[in-house]
């Protein structure tokens, strides 16, 4: 899955740095990552109908360990020998992090599966843990989106907390929609019971809700932040859901418990150190003149710079309305003549 940002990124990189006047849905790299995403979401899909939640969902920090570091390989992104320590040495540590931690989790984690029948769904939705945990989450998620609506209470914790409850209650009816999906595939029909369409609408439903509320908070705050935090929050509420609904911990001894948990807090403190160092983008306050064809032989000598005057001119393009006062104005050699 994590092929699909870069080459999506590289698309947008080689035409900001080019004259080409195509968009970027124009290109055969943008569409080769869009196509690599919607297999990868197409797998991931697929793995919920054979693996626990608990390990599906905090697998996902595997994709941001490729992208760091492909990121810099593929996209070339270098960085000056003094600021080596700040980003690299951060952003391979956070890596090592990650993997160790991932690796904790494939390894102490639960490794329950059972049939995900319609049948077996209907007891699992009306058990006491999940009908439980279902409640807390209903009375949170509407404390939440009170502060968040009526008292604007625009908090990256508070709006991330909203998608992270949507997000669960969407990887909850995904996993069972795929394993009812497979299962009909192979022969048992399951398309049958009501609760499928029940999960179906339910998982399409939060996931549209989700991308609402990812799209506000993207216009609050920065993408890194978002990133991080977003993974931590979900990855938490996401193996909740999974050990409540389809009891993915049943059985398992404290042992592995802990070390499932300790595997889970490496993990969040890599993305967290990975999302610390990447490099901010700055804004550079002036006009690129290269990308408008034939623009620059009209600039060479006077380049247009924005300058902080109480004109109304931008840099060193002059007001056009002082530009017709001066081309109506009589010239002085002109009435000399006439009088």
């Amino acid at each position: 899955m994590f092929f699909h940002l870069l080459f999506q990124k590289y698309s947008h990189v080689r035409l900001s740095g080019t004259k080409d006047p195509r968009t970027y849905f124009r290109t055969k790299t943008w569409w080769l990552g869009l196509v690599l995403m919607l297999l990868g979401e197409l797998g991931v899909f697929t793995s919920y109908a054979y693996a626990p939640l608990s390990l599906v969902t905090p697998l996902s920090a595997v994709s941001i360990v490729a992208s760091s570091i492909l990121g810099i390989i593929f996209l070339r992104d270098k960085w000056k020998p003094r600021e080596f320590l700040r980003q690299y040495v951060l952003s391979f540590l956070g890596c090592a992090l990650t993997v160790i931690g991932i690796y904790l989790l494939v390894t102490f984690g639960p490794n329950t599966h059972e049939s995900l029948s319609g049948r077996n769904l209907e007891l699992h939705l009306l058990g006491l843990p999940f009908l439980l945990y279902l409640l807390v989450v209903i009375i949170i998620f509407c404390l939440l989106l009170y502060f968040y609506k009526r008292q604007k209470m625009t908090y990256l914790v508070i709006i991330l907390l909203l998608v992270a409850l949507l997000g669960s209650v969407t990887i909850v009816a995904a996993k069972g929609v795929s394993g009812m999906v497979i299962l009909s595939i192979q022969g048992n029909l399951q398309l049958t019971y009501p609760i499928f369409y029940v999960m179906l609408v339910c998982m399409i439903a939060t996931a549209v809700y989700q991308a609402a509320f990812l799209h506000e908070v993207s216009m609050l705050y920065d993408a890194s932040q978002i990133a991080s935090l977003s993974y931590i929050l979900s990855t938490v509420i996401a193996v909740i859901a999974g050990a409540t609904f389809y009891l993915e911990f049943r059985g398992t001894d404290a042992l592995h418990i802990c070390m499932f948990i300790f595997g889970s807090c490496l993990a969040f403190l890599g993305v967290f150190l990975i999302a610390k160092s990447k490099k901010k983008m700055t804004f550079e306050p002036y006009a690129m003149i290269d990308v408008i064809p034939g623009l620059r032989s009209i600039f060479d000598k006077n380049p247009v710079q924005p300058e902080l005057s109480s004109s109304l001119s931008y840099g060193t393009l002059e007001n056009t309305t002082d530009i017709q006062q001066e081309s109506n104005a009589p010239q002085p050699d002109i009435v000399s003549k006439l009088h």
